[in-house]
């Protein structure tokens, strides 16, 4: 495929403390305090003047085995070891349809992050829709699949992979959905912490305005064997409740970042589920990524005038230390028709400074291809 490259000339309230119970584990702290409202928000990059570090735009950045055509992603992330990049393809699946179920064919890649050569493939057979990926320090692959497949065989788990495809752990029961301990619903995105210990955001429903019955907003808490520990948060929009948890990213604190992105914000909790702070400044967001530097990277793809009016797409950055965005990669596409333009789900940025989209359902006609690389000026 044809690689096209694009310049852009743009450049703690009061709290109240309660206790959340989780059923067979610990408890977490959750604050209670009145909710921001997003609405009386303005958008930080709506007026252009927000620096753009990365004005390189190389969009359909790799190519996929055998003529394939690439469906809609939501997941991109860097691997800790050799700086390589790891994403998944939904099979040629462009949102629900169609997808892994279906086009049994590797669903994971490795690409080499400076020629897009393909290092690894794996997971043919495994996913109905690959959702949130994470690479941990080892090496290893976690993701997770958000959807099962109408013969309840497969879907709703987290699968953990050996950098060569070996399965080694999965959480959840093989297309069985639920929110019993040991039960996934609908697992957005998946992350280890530094001792191991594994974090689930679940629940992919519970942006919608009448979430079905059984819907969640959770994140659970494992041991890095797979054990239940604990969990914390609902559907709402207090502290501590979410509506579709779909990210997370860890500082170098081991704060817990998570896009609550019905709730046009990102919530902080320490490790065992207390709640710090909320974060409106980085819109609707999709997908987190936090640097060695501690600069934080929210992409926003769903923004518009219906969801979230006044406000782009696009990926803002930040510092984890307050919420502030102090430079914007605008999207794709923007027109007087769609002035919130078109912008991915997933994000990530590699040792040099390049960013990384995954190209979600609804902009990846407009980017062309699953994945769009931005250059980082001077690279």
């Amino acid at each position: 495929m044809k690689k096209q490259i694009v310049s852009w000339a743009l450049v703690c309230h009061g709290l109240l403390w309660t206790v959340a119970c989780a059923p067979g584990g610990e408890e977490a702290q959750v604050a209670e305090e009145a909710p921001t409202d997003p609405a009386a928000i303005a958008d930080a990059a709506a007026d252009g003047a927000l620096p753009n570090p990365a004005t390189e735009v190389v969009t359909d950045w790799v190519d996929l085995p055998d003529g394939r055509e690439w469906g809609s992603t939501a997941g991109v992330d860097i691997d800790p070891i050799d700086g390589q990049i790891w994403a998944y393809d939904r099979c040629g699946g462009v949102g629900l349809a169609g997808g892994c179920d279906e086009n049994l064919v590797d669903p994971v890649f490795k690409f080499h992050r400076e020629t897009g050569e393909i290092l690894a493939s794996f997971g043919a057979g495994l996913f109905v829709l690959p959702h949130g990926i994470h690479v941990d320090a080892d090496g290893n692959v976690w993701i997770t699949d958000s959807m099962g497949n109408s013969t309840g065989t497969k879907g709703h788990q987290v699968i953990k992979f050996s950098p060569e495809g070996e399965v080694l752990l999965t959480l959840g029961q093989p297309g069985v959905r639920g929110s019993a301990p040991g039960v996934l619903n609908e697992p957005c995105d998946v992350i280890t912490a530094p001792n191991g210990d594994i974090f689930v955001a679940d629940g992919h429903s519970g942006q919608n305005p009448n979430p079905a019955e059984g819907s969640t907003g959770r994140i659970i808490k494992f041991s890095a064997d797979g054990e239940y520990i604990m969990e914390w948060g609902r559907i709402g929009d207090g502290p501590g409740d979410f509506r579709t948890p779909h990210g997370m990213a860890f500082d170098s604190q081991g704060r817990l970042f998570v896009a609550d992105r019905g709730n046009h914000r990102i919530q902080i909790f320490d490790q065992d589920g207390n709640y710090l702070d909320s974060y409106y400044q980085f819109s609707r967001i999709s997908g987190l990524f936090i640097d060695a530097q501690d600069n934080l990277y929210a992409i926003d793809s769903e923004s518009n005038s219906r969801t979230h009016d006044g406000w782009m797409t696009g990926i803002r950055i930040g510092h984890v230390s307050e919420d502030r965005v102090t430079a914007f990669i605008p999207p794709h596409a923007v027109s007087e028709e769609r002035p919130f333009g078109y912008a991915g789900e997933g994000v990530a940025v590699d040792g040099d400074g390049n960013v990384y989209a995954a190209e979600g359902p609804i902009s990846l006609r407009a980017a062309g291809g699953g994945l769009t690389k931005y250059v980082v000026s001077g690279n």
